[in-house]
């Protein structure tokens, strides 16, 4: 559907950053999409103004890739397959299908039940080393090493792996063979997970060794299967608390969200009517900032002078609920 400001300071912002420093892929998933009702002339439309958000907020197309989900069936081959390799035990813990099914589990799609299979899909079908997530998303990357650990686990075990593996360290070089054991050992007796990475480092940046051997080496660092999918790391990215229009976390089923596709006019007025501190019923009652959602955005939006000027106007009672807004309907309007 259409983005929000929580979106775009949440998510969007801190992506135009990554991609000047990984080779990123951006995924408008329209796939996923479908685990709940959408009308398909809206999803189309909807589909392209997401792509065209993205764009316009900082997502180069010469630099990264940026493609519609659908366009891919791999994604959704990939997923049946996880389909066939998830335990649903590990469904059964995912909070956002709690969420979104509510008490009518009994009614909902097969697809919003399985939608983390899909999700996995989307990671590893490029054997993706990092995923960009707020701390509320963890729990979705998780269960995508989960999915990778026992695919690997499954279908990577070959007859004599540690003969074979044994043969390609020695393929590394004297000295590369040697500081391939060294870093291994820490990391299987330590749980060195820096030596894990240089290990991972030192094998990937080989070219002596083949394509099978390498996928032996780093498969042997933890354990004893070849490692076909890599298990996917964390990228936690600072994800500023965002209050909606009625206080609470700004989203679409909410009702309380700035678009942004809105007009300006659309913004400034919304913000105005944003709740502030319910102890401020008339202008001459002193505040809290600490319980007025608009004090969450000046957090994001306003520098220290104005902060300072919002949070004593606020607590004497000097300046008005409108007049705190004012400076923030500007920033939120320019941007």
């Amino acid at each position: 559907g259409n983005l929000h400001l929580g979106n775009y300071l949440g998510a969007i912002r801190n992506w135009v950053s990554l991609q000047h420093d990984f080779e990123s892929i951006y995924c408008v998933v329209d796939l996923h999409a479908i685990t709940v009702h959408q009308d398909p002339a809206d999803l189309r439309k909807s589909t392209r103004e997401v792509a065209a958000s993205l764009i316009a907020a900082g997502i180069s197309t010469e630099q990264s890739i940026l493609f519609n989900q659908s366009c891919v069936p791999q994604h959704a081959e990939l997923a049946w397959i996880f389909n066939c390799v998830t335990r649903l035990g590990w469904l059964n813990r995912m909070t956002q299908f709690k969420e979104k099914a509510g008490k009518d589990r009994e009614n909902v799609s097969v697809g919003l039940f399985a939608y983390p299979a899909l999700m996995a899909a989307d990671i590893l079908v490029y054997r993706a080393t990092h995923v960009p997530v707020g701390e509320d998303q963890v729990a979705h990357v998780e269960i995508t090493r989960e999915v990778a650990r026992r695919f690997n686990n499954l279908f990577g075990r070959e007859s004599e792996f540690e003969t074979k593996a044994e043969k390609a360290i020695k393929e590394l070089g004297g000295r590369n063979s040697s500081l391939y054991r060294e870093l291994r050992r820490k990391f299987q007796e330590s749980g060195d997970t820096v030596a894990l990475e240089k290990a991972r480092a030192l094998v990937q940046g080989n070219n002596r060794i083949t394509v099978a051997d390498r996928d032996r080496l780093l498969g042997f660092l933890e354990g004893s299967s070849v490692a076909i999918l890599p298990e996917p790391q964390v990228l936690l990215t600072p994800t500023p608390k965002l209050p909606g229009l009625d206080g609470r976390k700004m989203s679409k089923s909410y009702g309380n969200t700035i678009g942004l596709r809105e007009d300006p006019d659309s913004v400034a007025k919304k913000l105005k009517t944003m709740q502030t501190d319910p102890a401020r019923v008339r202008r001459t009652d002193v505040g809290d900032p600490g319980k007025c959602p608009v004090w969450q955005l000046h957090e994001v939006y306003s520098d220290d002078a104005t902060k300072r000027w919002a949070e004593a106007g606020c607590r004497s009672a000097g300046i008005g609920c409108l007049e705190c807004k004012k400076p923030l309907i500007d920033k939120v309007v320019e941007e």
